[in-house]
């Protein structure tokens, strides 16, 4: 089994932010796979399972923890399901990058993201994980505090340019879980 962590927050109020990332590219990874999430209360977790082509199983997962105590649902994860860190691929957004660019990397630190932080406090320091970055970008403007970029919703732009990358990152997404499970 292979899971997908898509790292945001919950509620309304945060949808369709640039901080909620994550939550957008498994909801399209989902709908692609025409399943559907259930809340998991006990795992602090929306849950979706698929079946893929070759017949292996993936969880696709949503925490309900806010972004910072995004390790608490990964550890639940972990104690529940037979996987190990590696079998983890963690999707968020990353201000450092700019939008649109996607950056897939094994193993490595947080770079600063607290929602990465807080599932690397839950794993052997040194543990190889999967994640992929999703870029966007940084304030248009210089005294815009990073906090409330990526709480903004997206722009129009920004909104038709995710449209067109989602495709590219499902696939980007499936072609990493093949090789890792063939």
């Amino acid at each position: 089994m292979k899971v997908v962590i898509g790292l945001g927050n919950p509620g309304k109020e945060y949808e369709r932010t640039r901080h909620n990332v994550g939550f957008l590219i498994l909801d399209a990874l989902a709908l692609h796979h025409r399943a559907t999430f259930t809340t998991k209360r006990s795992l602090e977790a929306e849950i979706a399972e698929v079946i893929t082509d070759g017949q292996k199983r993936l969880l696709l997962v949503k925490p309900q923890t806010f972004m910072n105590a995004s390790g608490r649902t990964f550890s639940q994860i972990c104690s529940k399901y037979p996987v190990l860190p590696e079998d983890f691929l963690i999707v968020y957004d990353d201000a450092d990058l700019p939008f649109g660019n996607l950056r897939l990397k094994h193993g490595g630190g947080s770079a600063g993201h607290r929602g990465m932080e807080s599932i690397l406090t839950n794993v052997p320091r040194g543990t190889t994980m999967t994640r992929l970055r999703v870029g966007i970008g940084r304030p248009p403007y210089s005294d815009m505090p990073l906090d409330e970029f990526v709480l903004g919703r997206w722009t129009k732009q920004e909104e038709t340019t995710l449209r067109e990358l989602t495709p590219k990152t499902i696939e980007l997404i499936e072609k990493t879980l093949l090789q890792k499970i063939v």
